[in-house]
Formats: structure tokens, C-alpha cells, sequence
């Protein structure tokens, strides 16, 4: 693929996760009425045992592809994929759909690991961070209109309809991975898959302390993301009764995120991943702050709130890809295998800090406030300890 197209071709399989995710937002109230989940909180598990298949699944699928190569896992989980979706379509109790659901986690998270591991064969350092933000800035389209779509289909049909689509989705992925893919992992640095190599890229990748911290650190403000989009109906629509504007506001939290993967695509080669991510990190805890304090003199609103958010989205949005890139820097060499650890501890870390968050929801804008400020008060604990007490200090140009 030419640089264009490979670039979308990454931006469409981080949006099948993003799908996933997103597009059924708006249908949460429906499923929970048919399905007869009791509490608006427990509709949230929608979303949390997709997330918890997703990090689940990263574990299995770096060796694999370190062994056999990138394509033809990508192959098989993309069909996978479009199987679960129908099975989630025509599930007729809460349980099968959590199923469904964490299936289709297990089947999606190859596009994480794969999308890491195919950028880290053709890139490094910051022309990978590059490349990422470029990749994601596309890919945070997918969010912003994600509900809307959702919301479409609802118009046309029940809640099932959205499942369809997904399949339908991972479908025309599948066949452009099929006749535009070549494998970009050559025989000859496949690593074998032995009880002993495992433990080795196990071991560097946890041991390394840029590799773990800056996974750990991707963990919290992923959960940031998570809570958000777990409790986003909730406080749309039955705290600030605005869910005839549901889609639109989701859209530009969203998209303030893509912005941010914007700006750090063009600055990032520049100025370095750590500046830009350090100060984002310095940026989220200082507007969580004055959100707490909005809050606290009872002056919050809907535009306040939209206001934090979409500022938040964008600190967090300016730490995803380089914290990314950061974290597999020192490890490509077994860019599948590490994608695959590092992926894990990034969403299954999300899952607990984002279901903590979401599910303390109480009706008010609060507890995501709060869980906003401990998110960026850890982060820069970690990032603290990983660069030995020197923030703002480049590192082998990264």
C-alpha cells in the first residue's frame, strides 16, 4: 500500500473497535427495555464486556502474529468478528448478548494488537507517533459519528440492525485486507512460538520500565475514554435532558479528540512525545480542578460540562498514540508479542479505572470529575517514576 491508503487502512481497523464501541449508544435504552436490564448503571455492562473480551483477547494474538505473521491473523479474526455480530443480533437475553459482546471483544482486539505491530514493522519512534496520530485522527471520526449512524439505523429498525451493520463493517475490512494486504512480518524475523520465547518478550516487556509505565500510564486516561462513553446517555439525556441533542454533543466531545490527534500529528515530529504528552497530562489535572470547583459552587451546566469534557477528550487525546509509541519503542524488535502485553494491561487497566468511574455515576457530573483529577494525578506518578524524576526530557529523539 502506498502511504495513503496504508494509513487508512490502519485508521479502518482501529474503527472496527471504535464501532463496536460507539454505535450502539443511542440503542442502550432499547436493549436494557426489551432485555429487561434493571438499572440504567447495568446497561453500562454493554460496553464494559466488549472491553474486558478486547483486553483479554490482546494477550493471544502478538505471539500469533509474531509466529505466523500479521495477515493471516487479521484474516481469521475479522471473520470472527463478523460471526459474533450476528450472534449478538440474535440474542434474546441479557446474558447472550454479554456473550456476544465479550466474543466480539475477543475477536476485535487482533485490530489493536495488528495495527500497533504493522506500523512498528514499517516505523519508529516518532514518525511512528506520526503515523499513529494521523491514523487515529481518522479513526476519531468514527466516534463523532458513530451515534448518529446508530441513531439512523435505529429509524429503520430495532436495535439489532446496529449488530448487523458491524458485521457488515468488519465484512468490507476483511475483503480489503484480503486483496490490498501483504504481510509485513518476513519468515525470516518470525520469532517461534516455545514456552521459552514467550517468557523472554514477557519478561523484557514487563521489566522494561518505559514498555510497562508508559502502558500503565495509557491505562488510566483510556478509562478516562471508558467512563465517558459508558455513563455519556446517562448524563446527556437524564441529567441535562438533552437527548434529542445526544448524538450532536457526543460528536463534539469526539471530535475534540480527533483535533488533538491532529495537532499532535503535525507537532510531535517536532517538539517530541513527551513534551506534548507531559503537558497534556499537567493540562488534565488542572482543568479536572476547576471542574470539581464549577461543580462544588453548584454552577454547573450542560455547557460547562461540555466545555471540561471536550477540553478533557483533548488532554487525553494528546497522550494516547505518543504514551503508544513511548511504550513500544524499546521493545520492536517483538512488536507483536508486546503489543499484544501492552495492549492488555492498557485495556484491561481502562476497564476497572473506567467501570470504577462509570459506575459511581449518581446523577450529577461529579464523580467523573473526580475520576478525571485521580486519573491525571496517576499518570503523572507514573510518568514521574518511568522518566526518573525528569519530565520534559527527551529521550533517543522519542
Amino acid at each position: 500500500m502506498r502511504p495513503g491508503e496504508f494509513v487508512a487502512f490502519i485508521a479502518a481497523l482501529m474503527a472496527v473497535n471504535a464501532l463496536g464501541v460507539d454505535l450502539m449508544l443511542p440503542a442502550l435504552a432499547d436493549i436494557g427495555h426489551q432485555l429487561g436490564i434493571a438499572t440504567a448503571n447495568h446497561r453500562q455492562w454493554i460496553i464494559t464486556a466488549y472491553m474486558l473480551g478486547f483486553g483479554a483477547g490482546q494477550l493471544v494474538y502478538g505471539p500469533l502474529a509474531d509466529r505466523y505473521g500479521r495477515r493471516i491473523i487479521l484474516l481469521v479474526t475479522l471473520t470472527g468478528f463478523v460471526a459474533a455480530s450476528i450472534f449478538a443480533a440474535g440474542s434474546q437475553t441479557f446474558a447472550a448478548l454479554l456473550g456476544a459482546r465479550v466474543l466480539q471483544g475477543l475477536m476485535s482486539a487482533s485490530t489493536r494488537v495488528l495495527a500497533v505491530a504493522i506500523v512498528r514493522d514499517r516505523y519508529s519512534g516518532r514518525q511512528m507517533a506520526r503515523t499513529l496520530s494521523v491514523a487515529q485522527m481518522i479513526f476519531f471520526l468514527v466516534p463523532i459519528m458513530a451515534p448518529s449512524l446508530g441513531q439512523v439505523l435505529l429509524q429503520f429498525g430495532p436495535w439489532r440492525f446496529i449488530f448487523y451493520a458491524l458485521a457488515g463493517f468488519a465484512a468490507f475490512v476483511l475483503a480489503w485486507s484480503v486483496t490490498r494486504l501483504r504481510e509485513s512480518l518476513p519468515v525470516e524475523r518470525r520469532s517461534p512460538l516455545s514456552f521459552a520465547s514467550l517468557r523472554q518478550a514477557y519478561t523484557l516487556t514487563l521489566t522494561n520500565r518505559y514498555s510497562a509505565g508508559y502502558a500503565v500510564a495509557a491505562s488510566m486516561t483510556f478509562g478516562g475514554i471508558i467512563a465517558f462513553v459508558s455513563s455519556a446517555q446517562q448524563i446527556f439525556v437524564d441529567e441535562f435532558h438533552a437527548g434529542e441533542r445526544f448524538t450532536i454533543l457526543f460528536a463534539v466531545c469526539a471530535f475534540s479528540m480527533g483535533c488533538a490527534s491532529f495537532a499532535n500529528s503535525r507537532l510531535v515530529e517536532r517538539l517530541g512525545t513527551r513534551l506534548i504528552s507531559q503537558a497534556a497530562v499537567l493540562g488534565l489535572i488542572a482543568l479536572s480542578v476547576v471542574h470539581i470547583g464549577v461543580i462544588a459552587a453548584g454552577s454547573e451546566s450542560l455547557w460547562t460540562y461540555m466545555l471540561f469534557q471536550a477540553l478533557s477528550m483533548t488532554c487525553i487525546g494528546l497522550c494516547g498514540s505518543n504514551f503508544g509509541a513511548m511504550a513500544m519503542e524499546p521493545v520492536g524488535h517483538i512488536a507483536g508479542t508486546a503489543s499484544s502485553i501492552q495492549g492488555f494491561i492498557t485495556s484491561v487497566g481502562a476497564v476497572i479505572v473506567g467501570s470504577l468511574i462509570g459506575q459511581s455515576y449518581n446523577g450529577t457530573t461529579y464523580p467523573l470529575a473526580i475520576g478525571y483529577l485521580a486519573i491525571g494525578l496517576g499518570v503523572l506518578a507514573v510518568v514521574y517514576v518511568v522518566e526518573g524524576g525528569k519530565l520534559f526530557h527527551a529521550h533517543h529523539k522519542a
